[in-house]
């Protein structure tokens, strides 16, 4: 029974890494093949590692493989963002139908700063007199 249950894990796993592929080989920009690549591609690696860790049944193996999906859990995002903000900071143009870019109006590509919008209230904090109506 438990065969069965690998087999499930394993082709599915191996879907989730196909749909990983084509989703980067087919989609337009960096920004949607990052989210192809992330969600799909460290999805089946996880599957993959459970079905890993329900066919060997070791305490080892097992500790491994929860491991494993653990660390792709917490990188696999974070390297993502940081991939696709890169790209997006040297320029790489956007595909045509983007409809939202929220980092357009806050970076300055001349000096390369990224403006959070929490500027001009530290400004007016500093000045004698001026209270910005948060409580502190």
């Amino acid at each position: 029974m438990s065969e069965i249950f690998v087999s499930i894990l394993l082709l599915a796993g191996a879907s989730f890494m196909v749909l990983a592929a084509i989703g980067i080989v087919r989609l337009p920009d960096l920004p949607t093949r990052m989210h192809a690549s992330t969600k799909a591609g460290a999805l089946g690696a996880m599957l993959i590692m459970a079905a890993v860790a329900l066919h060997f049944a070791d305490s080892a193996v097992v500790a491994r493989a929860v491991a494993f999906i653990v660390f792709i859990l917490l990188t696999a995002p974070i390297a993502a963002h940081v991939i696709g903000r890169a790209g997006y900071f040297t320029g790489i143009v956007l595909w045509g139908g983007t409809t939202k870019d929220e980092l357009r109006e806050r970076y300055d590509p001349d000096n390369h700063k990224l403006y959070s919008g929490l500027e001009e209230r530290a400004a007016r904090s500093t000045v004698p007199g001026v209270h910005d109506g948060s409580n502190q």
